[in-house]
């Protein structure tokens, strides 16, 4: 986890990078992916020292960061086809969830394939669902955690990567999930009706001869 005196300006990252992809994703992909590549460049960097190693875990957060957004940047593609797995992940643990299980690695595995193979096919809708969906809920654990939520604060600031989106970061509080649905269905119809149309569209047209 980083020092007390990061957890907050981490929250706030997540928190702004929230609302960038929630409601800019399509138009801003690129710029949203270097955001998520940035924080789990970093998160991945940073986990490597203890918390008592403030000035290399800094050093190794910042590296970290430009070389996972660099890597993002420069292969987008790759980036839909992490939307399409996250999203099928997603849906293999929300399925499980309501039985009070974990799914099986092969289920989790086999619908990742499935996600990232069916948001090639169509990547404009992945990536508005995807990064509505995921903008929404990183807004959600970064402004829980702004605002001292402890679990969402680890979330926040934890060296560990897989914590930086937590199926469920404010425990005992079930109103979370349903904010997550609506402000994320929210997030997908601006893209949709307002800020994802011709002008943010990931690939050129090809103009007709």
């Amino acid at each position: 986890m980083l020092p007390a005196t990061y957890q907050l300006p981490a929250a706030i990252v997540l928190l702004v990078g929230g609302i960038v992809a929630c409601f800019f994703g399509y138009r801003l992909f690129r710029i949203v992916l270097a955001i998520f590549g940035f924080i789990l460049g970093a998160l991945a960097a940073s986990s490597i020292f203890g918390v008592s190693d403030t000035g290399p875990m800094i050093i190794a957060a910042v590296v970290g960061g430009l070389v996972g957004a660099g890597i993002l940047i420069a292969a987008y593609f790759v980036g839909v086809a992490l939307i399409g797995a996250g999203l099928g992940a997603t849906a293999a643990n929300l399925f499980f969830a309501t039985s009070d299980r974990d799914p099986h690695f092969l289920v989790v595995v086999f619908l990742s394939i499935a996600g990232a193979t069916a948001a090639m096919y169509l990547q404009r809708y992945f990536i508005i669902v995807g990064t509505g969906f995921g903008g929404a809920w990183t807004m959600i654990v970064g402004a829980m955690a702004a605002l001292g939520d402890r679990a969402a604060l680890a979330a926040a600031a934890s060296g560990d990567v897989w914590v930086a989106y937590p199926m469920n970061p404010a425990p005992g509080q079930r109103w979370v999930p349903f904010a997550w649905l609506a402000l994320g269905a929210i997030g997908t119809g601006v893209q949709l009706g307002i800020t994802g149309g011709e002008k943010g569209r990931v690939g050129r047209r090809k103009k007709k001869s």
